[in-house]
Order: structure tokens, then C-alpha cells, then sequence
């Protein structure tokens, strides 16, 4: 593990502030969840309920956290940047408790089994009016990546995620894949669904023309008689990694200076506490506490974390707690603050896992996701094919679910090569479970999910593969844009994550051979960010896919992740577990 001794006394002790009690609890029954794992006592007088990322999924679902997420530079040993063994050392969580399973990929499939699945909004609500009913006045915040990923949300236009979260409670929010939706329905859904109930902050998003807020930049509410701001950080670099068309007439960025002024603006209001409801991702989220003074917390999403411990970053103007949330329903953030004389005196955060199976279906909640889905059900359910393998997707490289689809793609267009775009959304399946169109939606759901095949030399492919990595592994977190590293089906190659711009990546083979810098290949691929793509009539991928799963004879046999060789000195990291 690459902490220093006073990094790690750092964590341990931030860990104890927080009140880290998962692991006294971890192996908690069904029966005993809500008097241990559940039991979070109340404390100071502002709560914040944080959700993040959920990409749509109302029910119950598997999910396997990583096990390769790799810190460069300044960021190697560093959280989130721990998997497995040492993430829970981090955390002083015991290994093999339902608190471990949450947290890693570590024994996932007999963890799984035994610990059920995550998640659903039903189960979330009960969590949450749980809390709620000990901390009078806490808020419920979400952070952006809620309206897409779904099979449902895709055919509703996020409507069915909208009417969740307003039953939900969530009281302020921020945003990513929502634009995609596009820029009508996404000021559609603000102006008529969420007037007088949600806030959307984003003090990042300004039009292109003047200037102007498209979003209010912040909230100030009053929580037991202290004045709290809510500061909106949409993902800067949404025109980037999604397509621009979309959201053609708004500017956003990272943009310090305006987020010092909004954080100025809101204490200069009489904000005695002041929180960045952030989708940066947590690497950015550092960067941006050591250089914004006079933010208390910022809950951050975007990048997936599931942070079992707040980071605390020194600045110029004290200190700020950066979290982050996890994804897909599966963790709720509660950060605590004890306020006292005007500022933050002391505070407590937890990251509760949702199990299912300790956590009974609010009723209401369950109500409108069964009538939600009604429309959609059969359709959904229907079996593609069986997986004798685990699927997954989340991990830097490749998961055995976007090997599915990049040996699908080359199969049924004839490619050399085949591209699935780095996501980080998506679902897992248990060997032995059944791959149905809801599970293949949950992995490509998107508004613009055209496969594509195009010619491409060996030049321009190892162009891509550059372009992606610096996406990843620039050692200096504002030109980080998003993503996992782009995943590849049939190119053998090497990576160094520590080499310069342009040199990472070498050693491209194809069938053994060297790819040919002139030679042209057939490059299979799917969510295109050019507009003249959505005009070309390709098709959707889940179509193309779901035509391979139902050749397969009823069985998929185990996919093995096509993962670059890492190269460069990268290794041994304590974001590598391979």
C-alpha cells in the first residue's frame, strides 16, 4: 500500500470522526439489520442524505465493484484509488461481512449469494424516511447520473425516474447523463415536474451565447434554524464525453473562480454551512477542495466511488470532507454536521449500504415502480440466452459484460476489432442467471447507442486508444473527461498509465500480428458522439447484440476480459488487484 504512515493515521482517523461502525454490524441478520447496520445515531443539527449515480435502476441488482482502479501521480494510494483488501483496511471493515461484499469485488459471487442483492428504490425509501424520522429538517440530495440507464428510463425519457425521485423526497439535485435527454426535456422536467418541490443547481452550466445560468447556481435552505447552501457542480465535460448536439446552446467546465464567487456569495448571504453537490468525479473533487476556501463538504459522483470514509483536504481557508456515493442505488451517504457559533464544529459520515433483503419495500415506493414498469414488463423479462460466467462491467480496463458485447459486435459485423466505450454504469450477473433484454438495456441504454463499423488504420486506432488513456490516467485531474478506459475486443496491447501523452500505449496485435500503422481495419464500435452518426440509420446495439445471444443455443459460455498488458512500473499498485 503506497500511504505514508501519516496518511494512513490520516484515514484511520477520519475513519473513527466518522463514526465507521460498519464493521460491528457486518454480519448482521436480515432480522437484526435495522437495530446494527441501520442504527445511525443522530448527531449535530444539519444531515445531508446523499444519493448519487443511481442510472435508473428502481429494483434490486447485483453489482461488483472493482477490482482495478488505478491512481497515478499524486493519486497512486490515495481513496478512492484502494480496491479490495486494502480498501477495507482504509476503512477498518473486517473481510468476508456483508459490509466487505458492499465495499469490493472480493468473493463476490458466494458473497452475492449470500448477502442478496443491492439496491432498488423501494428499499431506499425505507432507508431514508428511517433517517429522516432522526434528523428532522435533513436533506436529500442527489448527484446527477439519475435519468439514464435503464431500459425504462430510456422509453419514458426519464419520466419514470423523475416521478420516483419526487416520491423519493430528494430535494435538490445536479446533473451528467440527464442531458442527453437533450436540453428541451431536460428544462421541461425542471420548469413543470420538479417546480416547487426539487431544485437542479448547476453553477458550471451557462449559455453559449451570453453567458447566462441555464440552472440556479445554488440553494439556500434553513435547516433547525441554521442557513444552509447547496452549490450545483454538474460534470464539466459533458459536451466532451457525450455528444455536444445535445446540449449545442450551454457551456460547461470546471471553472474555480465562479465556484469561489458562488461559495462567497452564499456565506455573504448568511450560509453558516455551505455543500458542493458535485458530479466532477472524485479525483476532481480533491483538486477543487484544496483551491475553492470555505466549502464545509462536497458529495461527489460521477466516478462510481463507494467511499466508506470522508477524505479531508486542507485549503487555504480551513478544510473541506470530500465523499462520494457509490453508484446504482446501492449506498446512501449521511453526513452530519454539529454547527455551533455560526461555523461546523464537528461531524459524522457514514456510507450505508441498501441491502434488499434487510430493508423492507416501502409501499408506496414499490407501488409506483410496479405500475412504472407495467407497460414494459414482458418485454424486459424475455430471455436472450443464460450466462455461465459472471458479467460484470466496472474496473479501468474491461469487464466480462463489455466483452460481451465487443465479441458480439465483431461476430455479427465482421470486424477485426470492436470498441465499447468505457462506462462505468451497468449491472451484474450471477453465473447461472438468465440474460434477459432488461439486463442488455442496463448496459447500453443510451439516447445515442448506434453500433457502427468503420474503416480505421493502425495509426488512428492507436490514436483512440491515446486519447482515452490520457482520459484516464493524466496525472493532473482537471483533464481527466470521464470514463474508464475504452474496452477492446481482438487488439492485444500494452499500457503504461505513467508514460507521457502519446506514449502509453504500444504493442498492438491483432491475431498475433502487429497492427500496420497504414493498413486499414474494420472497427466495430457503438455510442458514436458525432451528430452525422445519429443521421447514418445504424442500428442500436442491444439489437445487434440481442441477434448473437439468441444464436448462442440458449448459453453464454464465460467471457475472459481482453485487458492490456500494464507495463512501465504501474505495478504493484493498491488500485491493481488484476
Amino acid at each position: 500500500m503506497n500511504l505514508t504512515k501519516r496518511e494512513f493515521m490520516q484515514v484511520l482517523t477520519a475513519a473513527s470522526a466518522a463514526g465507521m461502525g460498519l464493521g460491528r454490524f457486518a454480519d448482521a441478520s436480515a432480522q437484526t439489520a435495522a437495530e446494527g447496520l441501520y442504527d445511525v445515531p443522530q448527531f449535530g443539527n444539519v444531515s445531508f442524505l446523499h444519493i448519487t449515480d443511481c442510472h435508473a435502476q428502481l429494483k434490486p441488482i447485483y453489482f461488483r465493484e472493482p477490482s482495478v482502479n488505478l491512481g497515478v501521480a499524486d493519486m497512486k494510494g490515495r481513496l478512492p484509488h484502494l480496491v479490495g483488501e486494502q480498501l477495507l483496511k482504509a476503512a477498518q471493515v473486517k473481510p468476508g461481512t456483508a459490509a466487505a461484499h458492499a465495499l469490493t469485488y472480493l468473493d463476490f459471487e458466494q458473497a452475492a449469494q449470500r448477502y442478496g442483492k443491492v439496491g432498488g428504490f423501494a428499499h431506499l425509501a425505507t432507508l431514508v424516511k428511517r433517517l429522516r424520522a432522526s434528523r428532522p429538517g435533513a436533506l436529500l440530495l442527489d448527484g446527477g447520473d439519475t435519468w439514464q440507464g435503464s431500459g425504462t428510463s430510456l422509453w419514458t425519457k426519464g419520466q419514470d425516474m423523475v416521478d420516483a425521485c419526487k416520491l423519493l423526497g430528494v430535494d435538490v439535485m445536479t446533473g451528467h447523463w440527464e442531458f442527453t435527454l437533450g436540453m428541451e426535456r431536460v428544462q421541461e422536467i425542471v420548469a413543470k415536474d420538479f417546480a416547487g418541490k426539487v431544485d437542479f443547481v448547476a453553477q458550471n452550466v451557462k449559455t453559449l451565447d451570453f453567458g447566462d445560468p441555464v440552472f440556479k447556481p445554488y440553494v439556500i435552505k434553513p435547516m433547525n434554524g441554521v442557513p444552509v447552501a447547496i452549490i450545483g457542480q454538474a460534470f464539466p465535460y459533458t459536451p466532451i464525453a457525450n455528444p455536444r448536439y445535445m446540449v449545442k446552446d450551454w457551456e460547461f467546465g470546471i471553472q474555480d473562480e465562479n465556484m469561489q464567487k458562488m461559495v462567497d456569495e452564499a456565506r455573504g448571504k448568511g450560509a453558516q454551512v455551505v455543500v458542493v453537490l458535485s458530479h466532477n468525479g472524485m479525483d476532481v473533487d480533491l483538486k477543487m477542495a484544496s483551491r475553492v476556501r470555505g466549502i464545509d463538504a462536497i458529495l461527489g459522483g460521477h466516478t462510481h466511488d463507494g467511499m466508506p470514509v470522508a477524505s479531508v483536504i486542507r485549503n487555504a481557508g480551513g478544510q473541506t470532507l470530500v465523499t462520494n456515493a457509490g453508484s446504482n442505488g446501492k449506498f446512501l451517504g449521511v453526513l452530519d454536521f454539529d454547527v455551533r457559533n455560526g461555523k461546523v464544529a464537528d461531524y459524522r459520515y457514514r456510507l450505508l449500504p441498501v441491502f434488499a433483503n434487510m430493508l423492507p419495500a416501502d409501499q408506496d415506493m414499490d407501488a409506483l415502480i410496479t405500475k412504472v414498469r407495467a407497460p414494459y414488463e414482458s418485454k424486459l423479462a424475455e430471455q436472450l440466452a443464460v450466462t455461465d460466467g459472471l458479467l460484470y462491467r466496472r474496473g479501468n480496463f474491461n469487464g466480462t459484460g463489455d466483452q460481451l458485447i465487443v465479441d458480439a459486435l465483431m461476430a455479427v459485423q465482421g470486424a477485426d476489432l470492436a470498441f465499447s466505450p468505457g462506462f462505468r454504469w451497468g449491472t451484474t450477473l450471477l453465473p447461472g442467471q438468465p440474460i434477459t433484454r432488461e439486463w442488455l438495456l442496463d448496459m447500453t441504454a443510451t439516447t445515442y447507442s448506434y453500433a457502427t463499423l468503420t474503416e480505421m488504420k493502425g495509426d488512428m486506432i492507436k490514436t483512440v486508444l491515446e486519447d482515452v488513456a490520457d482520459n484516464l490516467f493524466n496525472p493532473d485531474p482537471y483533464y481527466q473527461q470521464g470514463g474508464d478506459m475504452v474496452r477492446v475486443g481482438g487488439l492485444s496491447y500494452a499500457c503504461d498509465p505513467l508514460a507521457e501523452m502519446g506514449q502509453r500505449i504500444s504493442d498492438m496485435r491483432l491475431k498475433g500480428q502487429p497492427i500496420d500503422p497504414a493498413k486499414t481495419y474494420k472497427v466495430a464500435g457503438w455510442a458514436p458522439v458525432a451528430e452525422d452518426a445519429a443521421k447514418a440509420g445504424n442500428p442500436m446495439v442491444w439489437d445487434l447484440v440481442e441477434q448473437w445471444l439468441k444464436a448462442r443455443g440458449g448459453k453464454v459460455s464465460p467471457r475472459q476480459p481482453n485487458a492490456p498488458r500494464l507495463t512501465g512500473g504501474v505495478l504493484p499498485n493498491p488500485g491493481y488487484a488484476g
